[in-house]
């Protein structure tokens, strides 16, 4: 049994969770509201503020899904009821990001600036702090936010010498010595 499906997703006070047709489960709270569709293989219910994903056998694809099903309930719950947040650190001489309505403007050393437009759900906030740009990526839905985030790293990810380029906040970059001759020097 699957010690992550089998743990039942505590629904807290002011969110609701609504099971439909074909295990479509949409969950409202005081940030928004989510639905998405779950596989039919499983069974879902919803009884005193708990939720719980049932699977009717111990079939490979079955035991994938528990998991996975139980997990994503309990991302829609928090997003709803909590939100989440990504945040990202420009580092290079030059690199900025700039406010563009909802949406926001990368200049990131290419010959032109990136534009990203605005997007449903998601918010962006824009922090300048001794020379690092901080950009938060807020939403209530965490693959979306997740996904947006590492686009925007994809934009120019941090380089192994001098560490320019987008990073996450928790991410380690192991810089490069370069040139041997430069190491002892």
């Amino acid at each position: 049994m699957s010690r992550i499906g089998k743990a039942p997703v505590t629904v807290p006070s002011g969110v609701t969770v609504k099971l439909g047709e074909g295990n479509l489960v949409t969950v409202k709270g005081p940030k928004g509201e989510l639905s998405r569709n779950f596989s039919s293989d499983l069974k879902i219910t919803c009884q005193d503020g708990k939720v719980t994903v049932e699977r009717f056998s111990d079939d490979k694809a079955h035991r994938a899904l528990h998991g996975l099903t139980r997990t994503l309930i309990n991302n829609m719950v928090l997003g709803v009821s909590q939100g989440f947040e990504k945040e990202l650190h420009l580092v290079g001489v030059g690199y900025k990001i700039v406010p563009m309505g909802k949406g926001i403007q990368i200049s990131c050393g290419f010959s032109h600036n990136v534009d990203i437009a605005p997007i449903d759900g998601v918010a962006f906030e824009i922090v300048t702090e001794k020379g690092v740009v901080k950009l938060k990526i807020k939403g209530i839905d965490k693959e979306k936010i997740g996904q947006i985030a590492a686009n925007i790293r994809a934009l120019r990810p941090p380089e192994p010498y001098k560490g320019k380029g987008f990073r996450y906040s928790d991410e380690v970059i192991i810089k490069k010595l370069g040139k041997a001759g430069k190491a002892g020097k």
